[in-house]
């Protein structure tokens, strides 16, 4: 698979969005990738996560956590394709992320967090603070879309890299010039 052909379906998806954004880190962006545009076509889905699942294939992983919401479907998908197990992650009633519904970690795991997009990797370490407690070994994240540079301090594999500007609110220059921002996704900002 191309990162033409994956733009490509981001495109069809009309998951590649244009304007000013609040994003979950709180920085602001002129551009964001609406995952579950292209999420809610299971075709699509298994295409463009196949480029994810190939590329971290022959990695010794055990299980994959994907963190609700955005990593729910890529988990999944990505276990159907690799032949994993898949759990997922969520945010109990104190707003601190735990793994519930009777899944576990089992001591020694080798655990793939995936997740749709990584900026920040703000969830993703969220989730691996909890493997960790539970006795899993992260290994990588993997992705839909990689927007993270390079930031962060885990393997990161995506679908497609995206180079997408980022701002600090005060230095946003689409603030500057009045433009209002949306807030599309689903974490709660402080």
């Amino acid at each position: 698979m191309t990162d033409e052909r994956n733009i490509e379906i981001l495109k069809e998806s009309e998951a590649l969005l244009e304007g000013h954004f609040l994003l979950s880190s709180g920085k602001h962006s002129n551009r964001y990738v609406q995952c579950a545009k292209v999420l809610r076509f299971p075709d699509k889905a298994e295409e463009i996560l196949k480029t994810t699942a190939d590329k971290v294939r022959n990695l010794d992983i055990d299980i994959v956590v994907g963190p609700a919401m955005g990593g729910i479907i890529v988990a999944y998908e990505l276990g159907r394709q690799l032949g994993k197990e898949a759990i997922f992650a969520e945010r109990d009633d104190e707003g601190k992320m735990s793994i519930r519904r009777g899944f576990t970690i089992k001591p020694g795991a080798k655990v793939l967090i995936t997740e749709d997009v990584v900026t920040t990797g703000k969830s993703s370490m969220e989730v691996k603070e909890v493997v960790e407690a539970m006795g899993g070994k992260v290994v990588a994240i993997a992705c839909l879309a990689d927007r993270s540079a390079g930031k962060i301090d885990l393997p990161v594999y995506g679908a497609i890299k995206l180079d997408i500007a980022v701002y600090d609110p005060e230095d946003c220059p689409l603030c500057k010039q009045g433009i209002p921002y949306e807030k599309p996704g689903s974490r709660k900002i402080k």
